[in-house]
């Protein structure tokens, strides 16, 4: 309910019922309408504009779409909220877990915390209700992630130390991007920032791919990295090594 007693609704683009890439286990994927961040690398445009949700929903009625499928989650599996952006419906996403966690479902969401303001309340009540947060580090220089995305990564940056300081779980993905965040000397940062947080479960590397290029041919925008190449076998194993170990 919003502070009128209203039931609060989110803006929904799509559902994946029994995902395995998106957080521990099997797992319902909600992914949310609405993104204000402009990755290059993106590969879902068709998520940003909060105008083009595929429907709306309470978060009662997508808690009880969800709740059929409890019993495929097994002990590690459960609920993962990705986007767009999910941050950008705190409102709903909180409403939700509150009936998930009420059901014994593990939540996660998956973000990169740009949206995150650390003086708005509501954070409190959201992070008490998140078993583990998927945060996306664009780039750990903040002028970088600023050209990359449209957006620096100050948010991002005080949203870990948050969860890190409240014992709120994360992994950490990076996308690998040749040209683009794949130096050297910026991974080794990355990897720095990292050893400061103590909740850092899991980092993965993600490799670039080009798999979204049809979908901004079909909205008629351009795709803003050309020719970038994928990553090579040695490309990944060399961010992995720095970042993983």
């Amino acid at each position: 309910m919003d502070k009128d007693g209203k039931k609060v609704s989110g803006k929904i683009h799509s559902v994946e019922t029994l995902g395995a890439a998106d957080g521990p286990g099997l797992r319902f994927v909600l992914f949310l309408q609405g993104c204000s961040l402009r990755c290059k690398y993106c590969h879902n445009p068709d998520t940003w504009a909060a105008c083009n949700a595929e429907r709306t929903a309470t978060a009662e009625d997508i808690a009880n779409e969800i709740i059929r499928y409890k019993n495929y989650f097994g002990k590690k599996g459960g609920v993962t909220v990705s986007g767009g952006e999910p941050l950008l419906q705190l409102d709903f996403l909180t409403e939700l877990f509150k009936i998930l966690k009420q059901n014994g479902i593990h939540t996660a969401i998956d973000t990169s915390g740009a949206p995150y303001n650390e003086y708005d309340p509501r954070y409190k009540e959201l992070l008490a209700l998140t078993d583990l947060v998927i945060l996306d580090i664009k780039h750990i220089d903040d002028l970088k992630c600023r050209e990359l995305t449209g957006t620096g990564n100050i948010a991002t940056k005080k949203f870990a130390k948050t969860l890190s300081d409240n014992g709120v779980a994360m992994w950490i993905r990076q996308v690998l991007v040749p040209g683009l965040t794949d130096d050297e000397n910026d991974l080794k940062r990355t990897r720095e920032w990292i050893n400061t947080l103590k909740t850092v479960e899991r980092v993965e590397v993600l490799p670039y791919h080009t798999l979204g290029k049809p979908k901004y041919e079909k909205l008629g925008l351009s795709y803003p990295l050309g020719d970038t190449p994928i990553p090579t076998r040695e490309q990944i194993d060399k961010a992995k090594a720095i970042l993983i170990g």
